[in-house]
């Protein structure tokens, strides 16, 4: 078994490593027995099955979604610099959400809060429109798509300033906080079970097009010739990668970079074929962004550092690095 071969069951061991240990990182500290004693006043019991144990779970499935949506963009533009967040997704998400902290929005539905729905709602507003002006003349245009979803996010953004704006300081702030990204807000299970089927099917999608997405970054009239349907292959990769990032924003906000930085690190590690890099993206992912946000959590103890700030201060340094390494 060579170096890549043997990184796939290092990664995995390296996951359930993470997922074992993290959840007893924290200022208080929480014996191994409270996994199966201790009473539901026990606060020890409380801390880990309602705030620990979802968190790094939720954090794992977050990191591991975005990390493979960034995988399957790079794939079909071709560029290692290309981001889920590329397409202005996670703009739209945080422009509805934002919205309905402005207008007062409190309820919930089908597990959503007011602000988590409208997220949800607005990455796929954004998703269609993308797609819609992408559509030429019954052309799917990758450069139409890439330029819609830059213009978009930049209008977006520009309508996310006017509410914070138009806000008082207690809009404003929460705004403001929402759209820092991070796992703060999850208690219990419940975001969680919101986040899974919208990763699982988008990942599934994803794990299925291997072969595609291989073909598809050696070239479109390449993998046209070996007898890839490169329209169709394209939507399905847009829907899969779309719906795993509008699931992640409107569950943990806008949480940048995991998308490119752990591709990338992944396929220097693993090498470019997508049979072996999916599997390892996925655990990468899942890895990076929940030792982040536990990293995020003791680092400026008792107060906490959104995760979403610490992937930004990595993620810019190493976009730059991509940037002047590729700049030919």
């Amino acid at each position: 078994m060579n170096g890549r071969n043997l990184f796939l069951p290092i990664l995995l061991v390296l996951a359930v490593g993470v997922l074992v240990v993290c959840p007893f990182c924290g200022m208080t500290d929480i014996p191994v027995s409270t996994l199966w004693g201790g009473t539901s006043d026990d606060p020890a019991v409380r801390i880990l099955w309602q705030l620990r144990l979802p968190r790094v779970l939720t954090a794992f499935l977050a990191g591991s979604g975005l990390a493979l949506a960034g995988m399957a963009m790079q794939a079909m533009f071709r560029n290692p610099l290309a981001t889920p967040y590329t397409l202005g997704i996670a703009s739209g998400a945080s422009l509805a959400a934002v919205a309905s902290v402005y207008f007062g929005l409190t309820f919930t539905l089908g597990g959503f809060s007011s602000r988590s729905l409208s997220a949800f709602l607005g990455a796929l507003g954004t998703i269609g429109l993308v797609y819609g002006l992408a559509r030429r003349k019954r052309e799917f245009s990758i450069t139409t798509l890439l330029l819609a979803g830059i213009a978009l996010s930049f209008f977006f953004s520009s309508l996310i300033l006017l509410f914070q704006y138009l806000g008082d300081p207690n809009e404003t702030y929460r705004m403001i906080r929402w759209m820092m990204g991070g796992l703060d807000r999850v208690v219990g299970f419940g975001d969680l079970s919101t986040l899974l089927p919208l990763v699982a099917v988008g990942s599934i999608l994803l794990a299925a097009l291997t072969n595609e997405l291989n073909l598809l970054a050696t070239g479109e009239v390449l993998a046209a010739a070996r007898g890839v349907s490169v329209d169709r292959t394209r939507k399905l990769i847009f829907f899969a990668a779309s719906l795993v990032v509008g699931g992640v924003v409107s569950v943990c906000g806008p949480i940048s970079f995991v998308g490119l930085i752990v591709p990338h690190i992944t396929r220097l590690l693993v090498g470019p074929d997508h049979r072996r890099l999916t599997p390892a993206t996925l655990l990468m992912g899942g890895i990076f962004l929940t030792v982040c946000d536990t990293f995020a959590r003791l680092v400026i103890a008792p107060a906490e550092l959104p995760v979403g700030i610490l992937t930004a201060l990595l993620g810019g340094p190493f976009f730059l690095g991509l940037l002047l390494r590729n700049r030919s």
